[in-house]
């Protein structure tokens, strides 16, 4: 308990403007939480998006994650979706933003090393889903994710992509630009992409600058994962597997989800 006391002294977080909330950790940047939506320009319209996190920061201020990519431009950062969300007899896709799409409700806390907001996944001007995101600081480039969603008005169903052989949707980081990409699991380096294989963690490490550096996202339950060398580590949730095909969320009923990320400095 002292020990943790003692740990999140350092952690707090800070109002940056335009939507922009930053953990720091001892005077040093971890990671922003964008709450308002953002676009850069030459950016397609329908891109624009709040609700995610960019960037984040090893304890060595090495920065390994990209937003708005131009193969992917809906990738960003450490963030949260799933290209299928069924509700009210309709279809819509909260990964690309078609239909469906995160809008800031509050603020509820900011103190310490801890953060809480209350988001809403909207239709329109419909809220369909509350989503309550809560990110603690835990030091050294580490942080906890916890995301509390709830259907407002009736169930909603999550599904990952419906591709053959895949499932990304969950919980997922988008890196930029490095050299030398390794990926690892809980079980091991992988040779090669890898969908729909159940791991603890996953991660990726590169050379940023020439600067080696590691994240690594660990998660509460073991989960299927979307593994891409050009850049991108997922924990599909719920995955695919035997019957499994979605999540649904039952009015009134929160459903918690629990990720550990950290970012670190390689020797």
């Amino acid at each position: 308990m002292w020990f943790s006391l003692l740990l999140a002294a350092g952690l707090g977080w800070t109002d940056l403007g335009d939507g922009r909330l930053e953990l720091r950790d001892g005077g040093n940047p971890v990671l922003v939480y964008n709450s308002a939506p953002l676009l850069p320009a030459g950016v397609p319209e329908d891109r624009r998006r709040c609700c995610y996190i960019y960037p984040v920061y090893t304890p060595g201020r090495v920065a390994m994650l990209d937003d708005f990519p131009k193969d992917h431009y809906h990738h960003r950062g450490v963030f949260w979706g799933w290209p299928v969300v069924e509700f009210d007899g309709k279809t819509a896709d909260i990964w690309m933003m078609k239909g469906i799409g995160h809008r800031l409700v509050r603020v509820r806390r900011m103190r310490g090393a801890g953060l809480e907001v209350e988001n809403g996944w909207f239709a329109q001007e419909k809220q369909v889903v509350r989503e309550v995101v809560k990110i603690t600081g835990l030091g050294q480039g580490s942080f906890r994710v916890e995301l509390e969603l709830t259907a407002l008005n009736g169930p909603v169903t999550l599904r990952g992509a419906q591709d053959k052989g895949k499932s990304y949707g969950g919980f997922s980081a988008r890196f930029g630009v490095r050299d030398g990409t390794v990926i690892r699991t809980s079980e091991g380096a992988i040779e090669k992409d890898e969908d729909l294989v159940r791991h603890s963690w996953a991660e990726l490490s590169a050379l940023y600058g020439g600067k080696p550096a590691t994240l690594r996202i660990t998660a509460e339950t073991p989960y299927q994962w979307c593994l891409r060398k050009y850049g991108f580590v997922g924990a599909s949730v719920p995955g695919r597997e035997g019957e499994l095909q979605g999540m649904t969320l039952e009015k009134g009923k929160p459903v918690v989800l629990r990720f550990t990320v950290s970012a670190r400095d390689q020797k």
